[in-house]
């Protein structure tokens, strides 16, 4: 069977998501295009690899042995790219960070750092909210990931890496600008712009305000902290965001910190991998790095 690498990549996708639509858009193709290659891999396997049902796909049991298949494939061709970086040592090779939204601000300012000190390294950086990170970890697509506070249970090792205090954010002109201690009670009848379900920041701050017996109202979902941050500065309602991520934008006037009880929240990044993920030596330089540098790169307004 003459199937090709990128072939079982382009299967792999669409048998992890189930949909034809998702894979193209993870791997930059378009749909007909993840189509033609399923329809050339049955072909040569003889056999159906997917059936529709209603509106859905799902794996035929020649599928699901293909899927099994093609993820050794892949896990054994990761293994061996590791072990070529290993070989070329910390100088060169590939690092492959993943980080939440809220930590890409910093994470550049820190790769930056790291390309300094190493030119030679390729680094493919990827960003994504919490439950994106936990899928490229679970399907050893990363090396390290810097996010908040993962689950536990589900094979990871973490440590702890650097205070992520999360702040009420306004227009300059907001109606609560000058006052001091305002009351959550305050902030009932507030419209508030939020991050989308599966980010770190939107279930920490759900969380808290579960605690403290009610919840905001969000009229607008957004995927990623830089449309927050413009919502916001258009005065379509306010935010609630790392500390990290504002520094720019407060110093050029353009949005305000209100002084909210209870905020900061204060809760913690980490820096995280798979348990017994074997990291190629540009990992391990890459960790180091992190420990002993992580405090020049931090940005807060």
């Amino acid at each position: 069977m003459n199937v090709t690498i990128r072939q079982l990549q382009v299967f792999e996708m669409v048998a992890r998501h189930l949909s034809f639509t998702r894979a193209a858009e993870e791997l930059f193709l378009t749909q007909p295009a993840v189509s033609m290659q399923i329809k050339q891999i049955e072909e040569m396997v003889g056999l159906a690899l997917f059936e529709r049902l209603g509106r859905k796909i799902y794996l035929t049991q020649a599928g699901e042995h293909m899927y099994r298949v093609s993820r050794e494939i892949t896990n054994r061709l990761s293994e061996a790219e590791r072990i070529f970086d290993e070989i070329k040592g910390p100088e060169g090779g590939r690092l492959l960070v993943s980080v939440a939204s809220t930590v890409q601000y910093f994470a550049i300012r820190l790769l930056g750092g790291f390309c300094k000190q190493f030119p030679n390294v390729n680094v493919n950086l990827k960003v994504t909210n919490q439950k994106g990170l936990l899928g490229l970890l679970e399907n050893n697509e990363t090396d390290v990931v810097l996010m908040g506070e993962p689950p536990e249970g589900v094979g990871l090792v973490s440590e702890p890496l650097l205070d992520n205090p999360l702040v009420v954010i306004a227009h300059p002109e907001h109606h609560l600008k000058d006052r001091k201690a305002i009351s959550l009670d305050e902030l009932k009848t507030e419209t508030f712009l939020m991050r989308e379900q599966g980010s770190g920041t939107r279930t920490s701050a759900e969380r808290f305000f579960a605690e403290k017996g009610m919840k905001i109202f969000a009229n607008m979902e957004l995927n990623n902290n830089g449309a927050i941050k413009l919502g916001v500065e258009e005065g379509l309602g306010l935010g609630i965001v790392s500390q990290h991520t504002i520094d720019n934008e407060v110093k050029a006037g353009r949005l305000i910190v209100l002084d909210v009880q209870y905020f900061p929240l204060v809760r913690k990044w980490y820096m995280v991998r798979r348990e017994g993920k074997r990291l190629s030596a540009v990992g391990t330089a890459f960790e180091a790095f992190v420990r002993k540098e992580k405090l020049q790169y931090v940005r807060l307004p």
